[in-house]
């Protein structure tokens, strides 16, 4: 039986009155559960509440919930929380800045800190489209370098969380982040060049509907083997229909490895039926096999997947494949491999060092490092 203690993030709401909070972290710890850290948050009419709790085994959050209306406080929300994650806000705002500086193609995962959001999703830019605006309490928004007034085909970032709504606190924060990062050039993520192993230029970049063609062609340069690894099936010519699904994936998201004008590489994301899992597959043209590029790409996607609330990626191989665990390692990832359905399930974490592929990487508007 598992004895490990469960770790809670409540937000309540309690009277204005000496000693109510007081009284609620007395009944908790009545119950053996440990307050680990405490945080007023302002609220318009008063202040939430937001308190860390390790719980006793077998304490169940309707407990939690409990205690804090037996001393007529409200739960506006409760989660589950990491222990990795008690950094104080100021600090977690400087580090998540300094990466997204770093790193454009980071904003997301940096908002998704600064704000203790589930998700962050970058949405393509839509000519003529404007900002979503949703009435409060605010579960889900939409930030834009520039706000309302910036322009169309600046991408926006989709921020959701669902345990509890967005504070106008919290709202603050992330356009705070968002304009440092304009200020600064760095609010929108952009193509990213590195060097292959071998010293080769290519552009890692979001996979767009006008790759179709670049698409087929990559599937035509690519081995049977190299296609059955990926598909699973004697599969010599993708379908034309299915090019568009394979770059625009329903509520998933791709990348592509370009070099000059030819697609070399294919890597996807897509949700599962678990909040915290997603779908990866990669596909690399055989003659850029071994170089890198598959490294690259899961580690750019394994940022993209942290940054949209993912633990987990989850891939399915051959059981003689061994590519993708290799790729992961070498990408700073740890994996753990079981067998399923005749196939191999290769679990990659999605928290490891943030290391995106060989050498050293730099956006596109840059010069290109060598290795």
């Amino acid at each position: 039986m598992d004895t490990t203690p469960n770790t809670w993030r409540l937000r309540v709401e309690l009277d204005d009155s000496p000693g109510a909070l007081a009284r609620v972290t007395i009944r908790l710890a009545h119950q053996d559960c440990n307050v680990l850290a405490l945080s007023v948050i302002p609220v318009p009419g008063g202040v939430l509440d937001e308190l860390v709790v390790q719980a006793a085994p077998g304490l169940l959050p309707a407990d939690l919930v409990d205690a804090v209306r037996a001393e007529g406080g409200r739960c506006v929300g409760i989660t589950a929380a990491d222990l990795r994650d008690l950094v104080d806000a100021p600090t977690a705002a400087l580090r998540a800045a300094a990466l997204a500086l770093r790193d454009p193609n980071a904003v997301g995962e940096a908002l998704r800190v600064v704000m203790g959001a589930d998700s962050v999703v970058v949405k393509p830019a839509e000519p003529g489209a404007a900002l979503e605006t949703r009435p409060a309490p605010h579960r889900e928004v939409d930030f834009r370098a520039g706000g309302s007034a910036a322009p169309e085909e600046a991408p926006a970032y989709a921020v959701k969380r669902g345990w509890s709504p967005f504070t106008q606190v919290e709202l603050a924060r992330g356009q705070a982040l968002i304009d440092l990062l304009a200020a600064a050039g760095a609010a929108e993520p952009r193509p990213t060049a590195l060097l292959t192993d071998d010293g080769m230029a290519l552009v890692l970049r979001a996979g767009r509907a006008g790759d179709e063609e670049a698409l087929a062609e990559l599937h035509s340069r690519c081995s049977m083997g190299t296609l059955f690894s990926r598909y699973h099936s004697g599969l010599r010519t993708v379908p034309r229909r299915w090019l568009h699904r394979l770059l625009t994936p329903p509520r998933g998201s791709t990348a592509v490895a370009q070099c000059a004008d030819r697609v070399v590489a294919l890597g996807q994301l897509i949700p599962t039926s678990s909040p915290d899992c997603a779908e990866v597959s990669l596909l690399v043209e055989d003659e850029w096999q071994g170089r890198g590029v598959g490294t690259a790409l899961l580690g750019s996607l394994a940022g993209a997947a942290r940054a949209a609330g993912y633990r987990e990626l989850v891939g399915w191989c051959l059981p003689a494949e061994t590519g993708l665990v290799r790729t992961a390692a070498r990408a700073g990832l740890p994996t753990s491999v079981r067998r399923e359905d005749g196939l191999l399930r290769v679990a990659v974490a999605t928290g490891g060092s943030p290391v995106t592929g060989p050498g050293r990487l730099e956006s596109a508007s840059r010069q290109v490092a060598s290795g």
